[in-house]
Parts: structure tokens; C-alpha cells; sequence
């Protein structure tokens, strides 16, 4: 995380690189490591120019994993959640919303199509 937030303009060019170790960790099915990288995908979209723009392509490599752990989530209506970045379906629910809005307009349809249950953030 220290690298993407020291060098934020170099992580465009390193992309094609990291998308095969984040297919790798989503698919150890560990829940802790899940997380954790998706932690790190949203830091790099949003700190990084065009990032989430140039992952759009690579959706169909990250995102399945998404289907299986989306619905592990609390719904505490108006209450404050404390440990929503620690619970893994608001995490990714959370990280499918930053890539719809940093995506561009093919991000919603390329996520909708891989993820059917998935709403958008942007078009309610």
C-alpha cells in the first residue's frame, strides 16, 4: 500500500503485471486475503489516473469471486458499522461501487454481466 500511495502515477504502467496475483488471491477463498487485496485494488483506482478505466478488460479475471462471498453482509439500516472494511460481502460491495464510478460507462455492464445481482451506484 505504501508504494501505490508514494507512486500513484506509476501503477497504470504496472497494471498487466498485478492482475494475475490478484486472480490468485481471490481464488485462495481465504476470506482475510480477499479482503485484503481488495483493499488494495480500490486504493490503486482511486489513487491511480486511469486505473479504473484500463481494469475494465481485466473484470472477467477479478470479479467472479465476487459471487460467492457478496451476500455476506449486515444490514443495520441507520445504525454505524464499526467493522464494515473487516466483513467481506461490504468490502466487495464497496469495491464494485468504486470501479462502476472510476470505470467509465462500460464498467457498469461489464460488472452487471459478471455479477448479476450487482445495482448500481451511479444510475439510481
Amino acid at each position: 500500500m505504501d508504494l501505490i500511495i508514494r507512486g500513484p502515477n506509476k501503477i497504470y504502467a504496472v497494471l498487466p503485471r498485478v492482475i494475475l496475483p490478484f486472480k490468485r488471491a481471490f481464488n485462495t477463498n481465504n476470506k482475510k486475503i480477499i479482503v485484503t487485496a481488495f483493499k488494495v485494488l480500490q486504493l490503486m483506482v482511486l489513487l491511480g489516473p486511469c486505473v479504473g478505466r484500463a481494469l475494465v478488460p481485466f473484470y472477467r479475471q477479478l470479479l467472479p469471486v465476487c459471487n460467492l462471498f457478496k451476500q455476506i453482509n449486515v444490514n443495520l439500516g441507520s445504525g454505524v458499522d464499526n467493522q464494515r472494511d473487516d466483513r467481506i460481502g461490504d468490502v466487495i460491495e464497496d469495491t464494485l461501487q468504486i470501479l462502476e464510478r472510476c470505470g467509465g460507462p462500460e464498467a457498469y455492464i461489464n460488472i452487471k454481466y459478471l455479477i448479476p445481482t450487482y445495482e448500481s451506484c451511479v444510475r439510481n
